[in-house]
């Protein structure tokens, strides 16, 4: 009979756990000769290395990540019968993922640009997903669009350098962004670190109670440390001092017990509100206001854990809109459709098949599906049960408390849509977003942000891309075309101003 051996806790092993001794020096032959293949350790730790890298998410490539705790504060389960949201005091855990949306990942996390804003809710009912941004809106409404918008935001493909011309030309092109495009160009658009911003669905998603009722909602989280930005002029300085500063400063927060916590509101409306609204509800350039769909108040989300690895945890985490509970699900809203494959899609790219096996994105509660195989896979939750469905053995049925929430579409009539009614104010919600929701100090900043990028534009046609976007700005407000213009010493006859006002 063989002894029993228990292997030290210290001791060196390779990759299959067995231990080793000579990790600082190659076996070769001779002192000074040449390096022999049998090194099986030196094959291990070399082929590992150049394989600790995974694609890059093409968006939101630069983030920071942490753990914390969900917790319900108010009842709402008139709208709902999410396990979830079915009683004050419940809570689950969950991950947050903060990011920048054009950067690459060695990019300043202080860059002029909207921040992603990623949570999963690790419910009893299955992962939830909410996967928003800094901002309650978007650049464009149709996902088909989104290829072509995040090329303007990378690198030309001639010189791999960032492009104001190419990035003015889109929105000049593309007027339903200007909303996006002001909140980008104001103080918001570079927040100090990510504990000091507010985070949104943006899309308009749905919720069903338990009398399979429906109503459109936003999901809002506010910040409780206040809101903070940089100035321009700041965040240029902090990028070049510490291009890390919003991850430093998220885990310095954590680490001194300073957790970050967020307020949790939703507004709602009904399908009859829906039907009468004034815009397209399911618009994700448009808000709802909130004199007429006040916030209503949910819940508190708190961080309270960094990651023991970054690459584990954060740069694995896969996020994607349609990883839905019952009681909550998605809305006719055009881009909301498309990241609903979209970013499902990505993760399987990135991470690969099984990515849900990883930790950060595992449910906690346990999955019955008959998923198997595919790159990493791993059988522990599984084992050797039936792959397929229905069968004799493993008693999974499906439960029809989870059947679909089924309702009508308003038409049968299959087009390549482009508007609705109302569609194309492109204008109304912007002019408000600069003469009610701005101070003239923010107004100020604004402009200068503006002409500050739009400076950048170059190229054969620039005074062409110049004069259209203009053209949007006197289109929202008359007062911000012309400042903009007189800071870019653009002279404006009359002609351009009657076309801005049409």
């Amino acid at each position: 009979m063989t002894k029993s051996y228990e292997m030290n806790s210290k001791d060196l092993t390779s990759g299959s756990g067995a231990p080793y001794f000579e990790h600082q020096d190659s076996q070769t032959v001779g002192p000074r000769g040449p390096v022999l293949l049998q090194d099986f350790i030196l094959q291990e730790n070399l082929a590992h290395f150049v394989r600790e890298r995974i694609p890059e998410r093409v968006v939101h490539a630069k983030g920071s990540g942490a753990y914390g705790t969900f917790t319900v504060t108010h009842d709402i389960s008139e709208y709902t019968k999410a396990k979830l949201f079915s009683e004050v005091g419940n809570s689950c855990r969950m991950f947050a993922r903060f990011s920048t949306v054009g950067g690459e990942k060695g990019s300043a996390d202080t860059a002029r640009d909207p921040r992603g804003f990623a949570l999963k809710f690790y419910t009893e009912d299955g992962n939830w997903d909410l996967v928003g941004n800094n901002t309650p809106v978007f650049f464009i409404k149709d996902a088909k669009k989104f290829p072509d918008f995040i090329h303007t935001q990378k690198r030309v493909p001639k010189t791999n350098l960032k492009s104001a011309t190419m990035m003015w030309d889109f929105w000049s092109l593309n007027p339903e962004s200007l909303h996006q495009v002001m909140i980008l160009m104001s103080d918001r658009g570079t927040p100090h670190g990510y504990r000091h911003m507010h985070g949104f669905g943006s899309h308009t998603f749905s919720m069903i109670n338990a009398a399979n009722e429906r109503v459109w909602v936003k999901f809002h989280f506010r910040t409780k440390q206040g809101i903070r930005n940089f100035r321009q002029e700041e965040a240029v300085k902090i990028a070049g001092e510490n291009p890390d500063f919003a991850q430093e400063d998220l885990c310095k927060a954590i680490e001194r017990g300073d957790f970050p916590k967020w307020t949790l509101f939703i507004q709602v409306m009904t399908e009859e509100q829906a039907a009468a609204f004034r815009w397209n509800p399911f618009d994700v350039t448009k808000v709802w206001f909130k004199d007429d769909f006040p916030l209503i108040e949910v819940g508190e989300m708190e961080l309270n854990e960094i990651p023991s690895n970054f690459f584990a945890h954060v740069e694995q985490a896969a996020f994607s809109p349609s990883n839905l509970i019952n009681g909550i699900s998605f809305s006719p809203d055009k881009m909301l459709q498309g990241r609903l494959f979209s970013y499902a899609d990505a993760q399987r790219y990135r991470v690969g098949v099984n990515a849900n096996q990883l930790e950060v994105n595992r449910c906690p509660f346990g999955v019955r599906n008959y998923q198997r195989d595919g790159a990493m896979a791993n059988s522990g939750s599984y084992g050797d049960a039936p792959n397929y469905h229905p069968n004799s053995y493993d008693g999974v049925r499906p439960d029809p408390q989870y059947k679909s929430f089924e309702y009508e579409i308003d038409s049968n009539d299959v087009r390549h849509f482009n508007r609705n009614e109302n569609d194309d104010d492109h204008y109304t919600q912007p002019g408000l977003l600069y003469t009610k929701a701005m101070n003239q100090e923010d107004r100020d900043r604004l402009v200068h942000n503006i002409i500050d990028s739009m400076q950048g534009i170059g190229g054969e046609k620039r005074d062409e891309i110049i004069n259209r976007q203009l053209c949007h700005f006197f289109r929202a407000n008359i007062e911000l075309g012309m400042r903009i213009a007189g800071g870019l010493h653009i002279s404006i006859d009359a002609n351009t101003l009657s076309h801005g006002k049409s």
